[in-house]
């Protein structure tokens, strides 16, 4: 029985071992899925996690629950030597092994890029990870605690700051629905003002969320504008160490923005584990493949490998693309996926592989609680509307019913009983209360050298030497009382 090998767990690996398990007939391949966390995270719906607005589990589609009848291996792949057919799987804990395979798919997916600005490395957060989105929410919450009990001043308003850097979509969105998130929390905290609250975005290019018209896009600035977000457009950031933010326009000109919260956006680049393949990879580091998702070189197709999603550079057929390959997004991933699903069995059974293509359908972003957009072609959706309509394609998007229905369950309780305000900033070391309380062993001691004997005290009357041998030492007495019974017994010897 052959085995196919999926490297990746995120949307395109995810769905990949999804549909091979709903195309393949029993025992006609063995399937395995290898990727260091446990779960798909659903990117979408971070910005809603960021704000509240969906509990973190909720966003996120557990491996082992909805893949059946696939080998799921929690671990990393760090080489692959597809002349041999072999990978290098590397756990978390334990020794690495080589696991062999018949045919792999590369759906390693995409990591944050950056560059190398001062302090960005050491000062900013990502979006790109759960755990990222879960912890700016706590971040927030956090500082609100502590600047209610500080005096207006410099370090309340740093505390009140937050810093985006990038005008995509996924900037575009967290920044607005943090907004509206501490908009909304400012009802819980009569000690702060709207007007003590700092919203910045950074955009190096001259306009916001390429996938819309300009006019959309310059609705969205109005709107953002009228909520007291401030965009800086032709703008890019020169230095982020110790959280000071400093800001270069176009004009040559330094902001300087204190903040303790910096998110970056500012792009992704294709995971760095595709260099520890012997893969082709094009300019940008991403894997070459065909139309239909085979991988190719020079000489043609790679015989048994695959790649699809952000790792893969998929030629667009629609034209649509960008430098003539498909953008790397959750709606082309998904897509891509499902279609190599079906090639790979088509090739297993010995049929002819379907090109992939997809028509854009327009693109959709919440702007927080009751605003949003939508675009498709010219024709373009704004304000509330455009919200209802990025909940239910996203609400549909998701995968699995048991999914849904958790982030649907949030949006109604939500909708009904606000947004939670508590914050979870402790689980980031939650043995601390333990700890502070926990009982020890005491250190051994070592036991005192034993005293020596007490000294009668004097008669009354008698100086203190005429009281005895009061600090005589035992040889001494000894030697003393030795003497006259020595001299007794020798005169009776003579």
């Amino acid at each position: 029985m052959p085995k196919i090998l999926v490297v990746g767990g995120g949307y395109a690996g995810f769905y990949t071992a999804w549909k091979l398990e709903k195309h393949l007939r029993q025992g006609e391949a063995e399937v395995v899925m290898v990727d260091p966390l446990p779960y798909m995270t659903y990117q979408p719906f971070l910005p809603e996690v960021a704000a509240g607005s969906i509990e973190p589990r909720h966003a996120v589609v557990s491996h082992r629950r909805h893949l059946k009848k696939t080998r799921v291996v929690t671990a990393k792949v760090t080489k692959v030597d597809h002349a041999a057919k072999t990978a290098t799987i590397t756990p978390s804990e334990g020794e690495p092994w080589e696991e062999t395979y018949d045919q792999i798919v590369m759906t390693a997916g995409a990591v944050s890029r950056t560059f190398p600005i001062p302090g960005v490395a050491d000062e900013a957060i990502g979006l790109k990870t759960i755990e990222e989105a879960a912890a700016i929410r706590d971040k927030i919450l956090v500082n609100f605690h502590k600047a209610a009990n500080l005096p207006a001043g410099p370090e309340r308003d740093r505390l009140l700051t937050v810093v985006v850097v990038g005008g995509g979509f996924a900037g575009i969105e967290v920044f607005a629905e943090l907004r509206s998130f501490v908009s909304d929390l400012l009802k819980s905290y009569p000690q702060l003002s709207f007007d003590d609250t700092h919203f910045h975005l950074v955009e190096a290019m001259g306009r916001i969320m390429p996938e819309v018209s300009l006019e959309t896009s310059h609705w969205v600035l109005e709107n953002l504008a009228s909520r007291g977000a401030t965009v800086h457009l032709e703008t890019q950031l020169a230095s982020a160490e110790g959280g000071v933010c400093q800001l270069k326009a176009k004009d040559e000109s330094i902001q300087t923005i204190p903040s303790d919260l910096i998110i970056w956006t500012a792009g992704v680049m294709a995971n760095p584990m595709v260099k520890g393949t012997d893969f082709p990879l094009e300019q940008r580091g991403r894997i070459r493949v065909q139309p239909d998702l085979r991988v190719v070189d020079d000489n043609g197709v790679v015989a048994d490998a695959w790649a699809c999603g952000d790792v893969a550079a998929v030629p667009d057929l629609t034209g649509g693309g960008v430098g003539g390959f498909c953008v790397p997004n959750a709606q082309h991933a998904v897509r891509q996926a499902k279609q190599l699903a079906k090639n790979l069995v088509a090739v297993i059974r010995g049929e002819a592989t379907t090109d992939y293509k997809h028509e854009n359908l327009g693109a959709v972003a919440g702007l927080g609680l009751g605003i949003g957009v939508f675009q498709s072609g010219k024709f373009a959706m704004k304000g509330f509307l455009a919200w209802g309509a990025h909940r239910g394609y996203h609400g549909l998007a998701m995968p699995s019913w048991e999914r849904k229905w958790r982030v649907i369950g949030d949006w109604v309780g939500g909708f009904f009983l606000g947004r939670d305000i508590a914050s979870l900033d402790d689980r980031e070391t939650p043995r601390a209360a333990f700890e502070a309380f926990a009982s020890r062993p005491k250190p051994a001691v070592e036991a005192p050298a034993p005293a020596a004997a007490a000294a009668p005290a004097p008669e009354e009357g008698k100086p203190a030497d005429a009281a005895g041998p009061a600090y005589a030492t035992p040889a001494e007495d000894v030697s003393k009382e030795a003497e006259p019974v020595k001299a007794e017994a020798s005169a009776e010897a003579k």
